[in-house]
């Protein structure tokens, strides 16, 4: 058994970072020997003396979209929010309501000067409800318009720039939240890293709720992982089964990028190009097919991430880390610090 409580570790409120740093590569990053437990401090910045030339950064270039919306229930005028998780549709989605209670199927909601309604179509089992919005316009303009950046539960206040909750490489609109371990990267820095002889290449995962979703079952082998789509391109595809070909190191941007790859491959590790759902939960165990480094945030305790890690990692390693990281007060999830799991602590020459 996967006792979840294996995977606690004692979190200072005040490490859970509130604000994104203004200057994003400056952020501190501990770079973890993943075989040795071993580890080194450094700043972000500096994370290019630790890959190689033939390096290949794998990217998650989702874009968060303006999904939470705040209405009201057009019967009573109670207030209600709802938040986009994935489009099921033109005008369809699955969305996570408050409160939950009063918005039963045909309930219907209003935002803003009445522009945009949202009708209540089904309640699912695990409580999400199938909404139909009815607008004028293009639905993306008037979700510009009304629609909030959804951030985490634990950031306590509206973020000033929402900007700053977008990866600077951020593409194609779909995610209820960031991937944040790409937050970090700016373009200086991904020049400077691409000059030295380490290639990028980039997928797609649409970020649902479920990266936030606590593991509340005592076998955590018995959670069940929200689906998210995910979209990689024969090319990407073939630059990523090129490099394993040739002995080149496949390092992962994230945990969404992680579970992409991880999710594309077939047994023998070739990953195939396609667009997918993925539930695919990574937990220790799993054999990784692909990936041979991760770049990550520090994760929530007895989350499912910091299980990824730990199958990545072995979770003595990883928790000895994070408590090196509390001691140092290292600033956690999703605006704090980085961390880099690697099979290499040696620095190259400054870049």
């Amino acid at each position: 058994m996967l006792k979840t409580a294996d995977y606690d570790f004692h979190l200072p409120q005040e490490l859970i970072a509130q604000d994104p740093l203004t200057d994003r590569s400056s952020c501190r990053l501990l770079v973890i020997d993943r075989n040795s437990g071993r580890f080194l401090h450094r700043r972000f910045n500096e994370i290019g003396h630790f890959l190689r030339p033939g390096d290949l950064l794998v990217l998650n270039d989702t874009k968060v979209i303006p999904a939470r919306l705040l209405g009201t229930k057009k019967d009573t005028g109670a207030a209600v929010e709802i938040l986009l998780l994935k489009r099921l549709g033109a005008d369809l989605w699955e969305t996570l309501v408050k409160p939950g209670k009063k918005l039963r199927a045909g309930a219907e909601v209003v935002f803003g000067d009445g522009s945009l309604r949202a009708v209540i179509k089904e309640v699912l089992p695990d409580g999400n409800r199938i909404v139909e919005f009815h607008y004028a316009g293009i639905f993306e303009e008037v979700l510009d318009r009304l629609g909030e950046m959804p951030l985490p539960p634990y950031i306590t206040h509206k973020l000033q720039d929402p900007s700053m909750y977008q990866t600077v490489y951020a593409r194609y609109e779909g995610s209820a939240a960031a991937p944040t371990a790409g937050l970090h990267f700016d373009r200086p820095l991904m020049e400077s890293i691409q000059k030295a002889g380490v290639d990028l290449v980039y997928v797609t995962l649409h970020v649902g709720l479920g990266t936030f979703r606590p593991v509340k079952v005592e076998d955590a082998e018995k959670h069940v992982m929200h689906s998210e789509w995910y979209r990689v391109t024969p090319e990407a595809a073939q630059a990523i089964n090129q490099a394993r070909a040739e002995g080149r190191r496949v390092i992962c941007v994230g945990t969404t990028a992680c579970r992409t790859v991880e999710s594309a491959a077939d047994e023998n590790g070739i990953v195939q190009p396609g667009a997918e759902e993925t539930s695919i939960f990574i937990y220790p165990g799993y054999r990784f097919k692909v990936m041979d480094g991760l770049i990550t945030n520090f994760h929530l305790p007895q989350s499912t991430l910091l299980m990824l890690v730990s199958a990545f990692a072995g979770r003595d390693h990883v928790l000895a880390a994070y408590e090196e990281a509390v001691r140092e007060k290292y600033r956690f999830f999703s605006f704090g610090d980085a961390c880099f799991f690697t099979d290499d602590l040696s620095e190259g020459t400054d870049r």
